[in-house]
């Protein structure tokens, strides 16, 4: 059986009916016996680049042991012409990450996963300090172990002051080698105090590299920087409706885009 880590983040592929769009990372969050799906925003909707799918595939593995053994589970992103996501906004605007629930009986009933939970959020700011090592666990740009359907890692350090609000922003940076199909992984600190089976703390969720407008593309390397939005936002992402209010949060009503 492969380490749980790697069972707790799931290839997602985004779709136009039948039409294959982009591929992203994401990962199981469960709470109060209820299981989201959670990714960046600009996965499942991103006007500036006229990305509009209407739904999603999961991969999930159906037996722990026989890693060749998969299923894709399709969620359809709008219901009665709303969409099913819930995303956040807050003082400094929208944040990028988006929570799906996914129906227990959607899942196939030997589905082989991990959620992370409340408890691996971090507990104290103190867990978390300046170049403190980090993963993040995704499918750079889409590359996986194909046969056992598994993601890979990139090793990270917390490249900004954990806790502060990146110039104003609900995220703080890593330090990392990323790619497109990288958005929605989580970034994880192994902390075994954490609990349990899946001893990582989720720190934030990926969301997409940084750059300077002014760089000289001739003579200047990329920053090779990252944003990664604070993972407690998920607990308002998944609370109850009635307790969540739209000051901190919003169970999105975007229409559906046309055709």
């Amino acid at each position: 059986m492969a380490e749980s880590l790697l069972l707790s983040t799931a290839r997602v592929s985004t779709f136009d009916g039948d039409r294959l769009l982009t591929g992203a990372s994401g990962f199981f969050f469960e709470r109060d016996e209820r299981i989201f799906f959670v990714t960046s925003r600009h996965v499942v909707i991103d006007a500036p680049t006229k990305h509009f799918p209407n739904r999603i595939e999961i991969e999930l593995h159906t037996d722990a042991v026989d890693l060749t053994r998969s299923t894709a589970v399709s969620v359809w992103l709008y219901v009665d012409g709303k969409s099913a996501w819930r995303q956040g906004s807050d003082m400094g605007g929208e944040i990028d990450v988006a929570a799906i629930e996914i129906p227990r009986e959607a899942l196939p009933p030997n589905a082989a996963m991990f959620c992370f939970t409340p408890r691996h959020l971090p507990r104290s700011l103190d867990e978390v300090e300046v170049g403190s090592v980090l993963l993040i666990v995704g499918f750079p740009l889409g590359f996986h172990d194909v046969v056992h359907h598994l993601p890979v890692v990139r090793q990270a350090v917390v490249a900004s002051a954990f806790g502060v609000r990146f110039q104003g922003q609900g995220f703080f940076l890593t330090d990392a080698r990323t790619h497109r199909g990288t958005s929605g992984a989580p970034v994880v600190k192994r902390i075994p105090a954490a609990g349990g089976k899946l001893p990582w703390t989720l720190l934030g969720v990926h969301s997409a590299r940084m750059d300077m407008s002014t760089r000289d593309l001739q003579l200047d390397e990329s920053l090779g920087l990252n944003s990664a939005w604070y993972a407690d936002i998920l607990m308002t992402l998944t609370a109850t409706p009635a307790s969540v209010t739209t000051a901190q949060a919003q169970t999105q009503g975007q229409v559906a885009p046309p055709g």
